[in-house]
């Protein structure tokens, strides 16, 4: 790197810093720490939401996947806005009236305290996880884009501590405020620096656009299939599937979505804003998908020019692939600068999503923990506990994030998405359960959550490989291996695609904790906790209008 790349990293992070020390004035209260006193503009808040959802995963991976294969994955994004559009219009509304922080103040109304704590240990599992994979991957890509990793022993480990450091600082001071509006600039960063990479893959190479599109198209580069009924294997099918579940856990039980809900004044603001988060992120995933098709057309052309301020030919070395080949591009292909830029760009990806995880998880073991345990506890004295626990949160993604480098990434990831997926499966379909039937209580409920732990943990011994340190993934429980008589166990191994794995587990809670529910004794009158309420109460306003007519 240039050392004007690094003036405009230091830059950006010093802005970061210097938006938390500035909202910081303004919180003197939790409503304010947590709520941003819901009075934030709804445009900045669905900026929000599209820099929550697109991370530094988002920034590698998609490209990654473009180059090496086709546009499948981005099947599972544009579900998000389809199902939206058919939920969002009662989602909030509930929501806005119904909790007061916690996503999951919702369950508790609906099944019960039990209710309320699996899903609250559901999102802690969910994001701790997906932070130290956030954190590991970030500092492993700056490492190398910066020549860090190779010229300073454990520099990777201080790529973690110095990020972790920055957005522990700026979250902790300045609440949900300085979160917003950081990811408003880090979700036009985000968009400007993917603009710029596809103007120099589009324009670069001899031939031009069309060029570059037309030969990325007629291999295929750009489809979303295979298009079979193959459940087995990551098809259009599977993804789509996987993708209307994935839109209702994430907007219906997701605390990092819900809690924006929150930010706004009215209930028309916080719909905008939750429709302008997921109608933005389709085209921002389609751009970043984009970049890794046109980056497959870049480097298997032979005859393109070099660009004058570059030395050496534009060819990928050796043992290249998909997810290295973008930050390859960025340190080798663009001018001094705006290197920079770009490297800031897949920074503000990471703090953006790792901003919001912090001030969410703090505001539900404030919320869902010490309050309740504390109910006599001050303003004041939450307001401190919210912070120690940001402090403490970002302190343990940072060492799970260590661990990650140190034990390779492979072995600890597939063990705690393990974990992660046998007990905290299932939270969209319990949404399902308590929004969209009136006869289901919390002991169906139990039941169900009981038959989706069980399920989720078969699937995944029997079915989901992983690498437990060997050189090949292996099963951790191979039914194909017993034999009863001339009946081979192994046809009972889970053979379907993971992604279906997520939905299963869903359907097994909802179907269990519904047809269960007719054993046990109704609950009291929840039809207000359900759609059903929701569109009553609308009828009924609808027909005082109408004879005021």
């Amino acid at each position: 790197m240039h050392i004007l790349d690094f003036v405009v990293v230091i830059g950006y992070l010093g802005l970061v810093v210097g938006m938390g020390v500035h909202f910081s004035k303004r919180q003197k209260d939790t409503d304010r720490y947590y709520k941003g006193g819901r009075s934030l503009p709804s445009w900045a808040v669905g900026m929000s939401i599209l820099a929550t959802l697109i991370s530094s995963i988002t920034f590698l991976a998609y490209p990654g996947a473009g180059f090496r294969g086709q546009w499948v994955l981005l099947v599972q994004g544009l579900m998000v806005p389809i199902v939206l559009v058919g939920l969002i219009w009662f989602i909030v509304p509930m929501y806005r009236k119904v909790i007061g922080l916690s996503a999951y103040e919702y369950f508790e109304k609906r099944f019960g305290f039990f209710g309320r704590i699996y899903g609250s240990i559901a999102f802690f599992f969910a994001h701790f996880t997906k932070m130290g994979t956030v954190f590991y991957l970030l500092a492993l890509a700056v490492a190398t884009m910066t020549g860090i990793a190779t010229k300073f022993q454990g520099g990777t480990y201080g790529v973690i501590i110095v990020l972790g450091i920055l957005v522990i600082v700026y979250t902790l001071l300045g609440g949900i405020e300085a979160v917003v509006w950081c990811d408003v600039i880090q979700g036009f960063m985000l968009v400007v620096g993917g603009l710029i990479c596809v103007a120099v893959l589009l324009f670069v190479p001899e031939g031009g656009p069309a060029a570059v599109v037309s030969k990325a198209w007629s291999n295929h580069k750009m489809s979303m299939g295979p298009y079979n009924w193959d459940l087995t294997s990551t098809t259009f099918l599977v993804l789509a599937i996987n993708g209307i579940f994935y839109a209702i856990q994430k907007y219906g039980t997701d605390q990092t979505i819900v809690q924006r809900f929150l930010l706004s004044k009215t209930d028309k603001g916080a719909i905008r804003a939750a429709l302008m988060g997921a109608l933005l992120c389709v085209p921002v995933w389609t751009l970043f998908m984009f970049i890794g098709s046109c980056l497959w057309s870049f480097y298997d052309t032979s005859t393109q020019p070099v660009l004058t301020h570059l030395t050496g030919a534009q060819v990928l070395p050796a043992g290249f692939t998909g997810d290295k080949v973008f930050p390859h591009f960025i340190m080798n292909q663009l001018p001094m600068g705006i290197s920079g830029l770009i490297l800031a760009a897949l920074i503000a990806a990471a703090l953006s999503s790792l901003d919001s995880d912090l001030n969410c998880l703090s505001a539900i073991g404030l919320e869902d923990y010490y309050t309740r345990f504390k109910p006599n506890s001050t303003d004041k004295q939450r307001l401190f506990v919210g912070r120690l626990i940001v402090f403490f949160c970002g302190i343990f993604a940072i060492l799970i994030a260590c661990a990650y480098v140190k034990m390779g990434g492979k072995a600890i990831l597939g063990t705690v998405f393990a974990l992660y997926a046998i007990f905290s499966g299932g939270i969209a379909g319990m949404f399902m359960l308590g929004f969209f039937t009136i006869r289901t209580n919390k002991k169906g409920m139990y039941v169900g959550i009981a038959a989706c732990v069980l399920f989720t943990a078969y699937a995944i011994v029997t079915g989901t490989r992983f690498n437990l340190g060997g050189p090949e993934k292996q099963l951790l429980l191979d039914l194909g291996r017993f034999n009863l008589g001339k009946f081979n166990l192994g046809r009972f191994n889970f053979t379907q695609s993971n992604y279906m794995l997520q939905v299963y587990s869903n359907v097994v809670l909802f179907g269990v904790g519904y047809f269960a529910s007719f054993f046990f004794k109704a609950d009291r009158d929840v039809r207000h906790l359900t759609f059903y309420g929701w569109r009553t109460k609308h009828e009924k306003i609808a027909d005082v209008v109408n004879q005021q007519q």
